[in-house]
């Protein structure tokens, strides 16, 4: 398998892409830290697992805390011996109008969007880096990172600072041997922060369907095993072919 005895840990693993994520690399062989604020989803996904015959444990941890972070790395650190694979997938959006968002909203957005997978890939990293044995990270951006849009504000520039974050933090990290990517997704699965998917929502793509959340993570499964070992500070396109297209054209 491919990624035999790994740690990984997902954040935002409790539904969705992380849950996907967390799901696929344990297929592969990798011991899965179910990282979620929410108690009962993570732990119905680490049942899941442990059901399917991998091995995983749900952690709960709030992202936009450094706090909680600085305990998550130690924590699984105490439980399974090392840290392998981090894959950043938590965000939340703010779906408004810059007339209309609030201090408070943007604080948030960024706080959870930006901010946490820095300083997972800063704490986490530097566990790997003690370890002395490599590592991978994937961080999840978008394509609202690379392209405007009308009714989100902190959202598009936070997935924007993840792009550019990702590709720092993969020069600073590779003397470590610890490869550093990042996947973008476009419209994957249910909207961002929310549980239900609409297959019937609208998108424009070459590919004629709307992505599902095992897309993403058959791109994040590639990257984080030695398959993609000559691959760093990439960001892989996992949308369906809709960034290629210009508005407009035919």
């Amino acid at each position: 398998m491919k990624l035999d005895n790994r740690v990984a840990i997902v954040t935002g693993a409790g539904r969705n892409i992380g849950e996907e994520v967390s799901k696929l690399l344990s297929s592969e062989g990798a011991v899965i830290a179910v990282v979620d604020i929410d108690q009962a989803r993570g732990e119905k996904v680490a049942s899941d697992i442990v059901k399917s015959g991998g091995k995983a444990k749900a952690f709960v941890c709030d992202v936009s805390s450094e706090a909680d972070i600085k305990a998550l790395v130690k924590n699984v650190t105490a439980a399974f011996g090392k840290i392998d694979i981090l894959v950043n997938n938590a965000a939340i959006s703010d779906n408004k109008h810059m007339f209309e968002i609030e201090k408070a909203d943007w604080d948030k957005v960024i706080a959870i969007t930006l901010t946490a997978p820095f300083l997972m890939c800063k704490h986490i990293g530097k566990q790997m880096a003690d370890q002395g044995h490599g590592g991978a990270i994937v961080n999840v951006s978008s394509t609202s990172g690379y392209y405007g849009r009308n009714r989100a504000i902190a959202y598009t520039a936070a997935k924007g600072g993840v792009v550019n974050m990702t590709r720092s933090i993969a020069i600073q990290l590779a003397d470590y041997n610890i490869r550093v990517n990042s996947v973008v997704p476009n419209k994957i699965g249910s909207p961002v922060g929310k549980d239900d998917f609409d297959p019937t929502r609208p998108v424009v793509n070459l590919r004629n369907r709307s992505g599902v959340p095992i897309d993403l993570a058959k791109a994040v499964l590639f990257l984080v095993s030695d398959d993609a070992d000559f691959i760093v500070g990439a960001d892989l396109f996992v949308d369906g072919g809709c960034s290629t297209m210009m508005p407009g054209g035919s």
